[in-house]
């Protein structure tokens, strides 16, 4: 079992990563549907919460079934993100996770996300007045550092654990490296290894399959791993792991059937919660996962990105039923 504050979470725990106009509540509950363990919202701006920003508030958006489910904000200012934080708890989450490690120039900016990175006193001053006011448990997600010249997570993480954090999520990227070239989680090994290092390590890049999960948990000794772009389309991945850590043995792949209930589900859950429009658009990025690697779909999945009306999607659902699915008669 591993445990963040009172949070008991089964043992080597599976975690959906907090991901910018991905982590909504209706991808959530898909991932939570297949096996994610613990899931965090996208990440919400602190001066966003304070000013009542329309999409920062409807990011505080949470449903039981999600449990326990984190959010995550993110700023350069103690005395704002000490304040959101605040905010963030009365919507009653399991956790509050901090961001300090999106790459994204408009965060980074602002000197918050990675840009922290380059300033290990602020970043502990920042934590350190999340955790002084709120009750709840207190997480942070990161990277190994600014650049490779520049590594500093081994005493990131022993600096945060003195803060009171009660888990920290390590991507094994530099800010430099944005979402390129291969995840380095030799550091992320190093920081668990540290006899020092009480709280759970969760490590994150690159894991893409069941294999390499299971891989880099031996390997590297991690607590569990996160998971970000390979759920996008896909939240299969989180059943799949468990299973093959359970016996050895892969899961075959979804059924188109199965696909097509997860591509409907999301499309559906995403209009209740926001509306046709914006529910169309937000689904469209998760088509080509759904049906990745289906053949002679293209023409489909064409059809599925562009179109924006529910009358027109839910007809082209109807005609990759008749085109893919055997009918009882054929079977």
């Amino acid at each position: 079992m591993v445990k963040i504050g009172n949070i008991e979470l089964p043992d080597f725990p599976l975690l959906l990563a907090p991901m910018e106009d991905v982590s909504d509540p209706p991808f959530r509950r898909l991932c939570k549907m297949h096996g994610a363990d613990l899931m965090y919202t996208e990440f919400i701006s602190s001066e966003g919460l304070i000013r009542d920003a329309i999409k920062s508030r409807q990011k505080l958006d949470i449903f039981d079934y999600e449990r326990p489910i984190g959010i995550q904000i993110f700023g350069g200012d103690e005395e704002a993100m000490a304040m959101s934080a605040k905010i963030v708890e009365t919507v009653q989450p399991d956790i509050v996770d901090i961001n300090f490690g999106c790459p994204v120039k408009k965060v980074v900016c602002k000197g918050a996300g990675a840009g922290v990175l380059k300033d290990i006193d602020l970043m502990v001053r920042l934590t350190k007045s999340v955790v002084e006011s709120t009750h709840l448990p207190v997480t942070v997600k990161t990277r190994l550092g600014w650049d490779s010249d520049s590594i500093n997570i081994y005493e990131v993480a022993e600096r945060l654990q003195e803060t009171g954090i009660k888990a920290l999520s390590i991507h094994g990227r530099t800010r430099t490296q944005m979402y390129k070239g291969q995840a380095n989680w030799e550091p992320i090994a190093k920081v668990k290894a540290n006899p020092n290092i009480e709280i759970p390590i969760f490590g994150n890049g690159d894991i893409d399959s069941p294999q390499k999960a299971i891989e880099y948990k031996e390997k590297y000794g991690v607590d569990g791993v996160m998971i970000g772009r390979a759920a996008i389309g896909y939240p299969w991945i989180f059943e799949q792991i468990k299973h093959y850590r359970e016996t050895g043995e892969l899961l075959p792949e979804p059924t188109i059937v199965e696909r097509m209930e997860a591509a409907k589900n999301h499309l559906n859950w995403a209009i209740d919660w926001k509306g046709e429009r914006t529910g169309i658009l937000e689904t469209r990025m998760h088509y080509t996962n759904y049906f990745k690697g289906i053949p002679n779909f293209k023409p489909y999945r064409t059809k599925l990105v562009i179109q924006d009306n529910l009358v027109d999607l839910m007809q082209t659902f109807e005609e990759i039923e008749k085109e893919f699915i055997p009918t009882l008669e054929e079977i």
